[in-house]
């Protein structure tokens, strides 16, 4: 199971009094601990050490860049640009970058993003009851690249259009296990395709970054098309999730997440199907465990501020994938906790380290999982 060295958030939450020790260099004051009223942009870097047996030691880091465009019009949301970047001391590399770019009053919201992955990949089998005996252990390589344009159009409803293109390429590294076997494994050795499709957006929320009231309802429908001649795939992805944020007190706010996704045509690339597992919904599952054609899944988050700077939240939902036939027999839990750090107040921007439990199948221990990320879940 893959560590992830979280010093750094533990010294920010355990020694808040850092802030006035003047040895820190002053960019690193002014990062973590330094309050800002006004609506000038924001800097953070994390740092990223892990280990796994399968990648050796990986080691990068992360940074988001947070901005306004327009400081005249209090309710222009926050913008920002993110990179990643890691490498492992095994030959494998992961980088991405990303951004969210508001204008203006809202006027337009546009998003976009770059990745490459060339990292290790478990697959199980295809379905939602598969077994930790058939982990098979993949060779992954991914380019990924989209792009979405958002219209406001008044009252808070957006109309928009994405678009993009991806390739996937597999190797096993074990041949003869359940990568092999699989009956209704399709494109094994993965595929290119481009995408193109709309986009609607209900957005009722306070704030973008840290929601306390409001709700969003995000959709969008891909067609796909491959590419390439090892991609003959014609067909479909359609997302559609809703999520709604009450504010109990002046502390306390409770979430509300449910998402659906749906794979639609004759074919069933397997490195299509909607994956259940994320640092966003159903934490404690790795991603890939059980994939199908359908996805449906569900949350709820109780966050609660203990201070400016700090806050933990309590989380519990439910999901499954399906076939054909959705049934509420197939449900699997996920609850767990967490831990905030505000390293910018004024724009809602924090640190998370959650920790996930799934269920517990017969013979194998408890599905978990701990992440570390930038922003809220959801």
């Amino acid at each position: 199971m893959k560590k992830i060295l979280t010093l750094l958030l533990l010294l920010i939450v355990a020694v808040p009094s850092m802030a006035q020790m003047k040895f820190l260099p002053g960019f690193i004051r002014r990062m973590l601990f330094e309050k800002d009223s006004t609506h000038r942009p924001s800097f953070f870097l994390l740092p990223v050490l892990s280990s796994a047996p399968e990648t050796g030691l990986e080691v990068g880091g992360s940074a988001l860049y947070s901005f306004y465009t327009d400081t005249l019009h209090p309710g222009t949301r926050v913008s920002n640009v993110f990179g990643y970047a890691t490498i492992t001391t095994k030959g494998q590399e992961r980088a991405s970058l990303s951004t969210s770019y508001w204008t203006p009053q809202n006027q337009w919201h546009y998003i976009a993003a770059a990745s490459f992955i060339n990292f290790p990949a478990n697959f199980y089998g295809i379905g939602n009851n598969t077994l930790k005996a058939n982990e098979d252990k993949l060779g992954q390589k991914r380019f990924k690249l989209n792009f979405e344009a958002d219209k406001n159009l008044g009252n808070n409803i957006y109309l928009g259009v994405v678009a993009g293109g991806f390739n996937y390429t597999f190797h096993d590294h074990d041949p003869g296990g359940i990568f092999t076997t699989e009956p209704r494994l399709e494109d094994p050795k993965g595929g290119g395709s481009i995408f193109v499709g709309p986009s609607f957006i209900y957005d009722s929320r306070n704030n973008n970054t840290y929601t306390t009231k409001g709700m969003i309802i995000t959709s969008y429908f891909n067609w796909m098309q491959g590419l390439f001649g090892n991609n003959s795939y014609r067909g479909g992805f359609l997302n559609i999730e809703y999520s709604q944020f009450f504010q109990l007190s002046k502390r306390f706010v409770l979430g509300v997440d449910i998402q659906d996704q749906n794979l639609t045509g004759s074919r069933s690339p397997f490195y299509l199907l909607p994956a259940l597992g994320s640092d966003e919904m159903m934490r404690g599952y790795y991603n890939g465990r059980y994939r199908d054609r359908n996805l449906i899944a569900g949350q709820t988050e109780l966050r609660f501020r203990l201070s400016d700077r700090i806050g933990i939240v309590g989380f519990a939902g439910t999901g499954t994938v399906f076939n054909n036939s959705f049934s509420f027999n197939d449900l699997k839990p996920n609850y767990g906790g967490g831990l905030r750090y505000f390293f910018d107040v004024q724009k809602g921007l924090s640190m998370r380290v959650d920790y996930g439990w799934g269920e517990k199948r017969p013979g194998e221990n408890r599905q978990s999982g701990l992440y570390l990320s930038l922003g809220e879940s959801f």
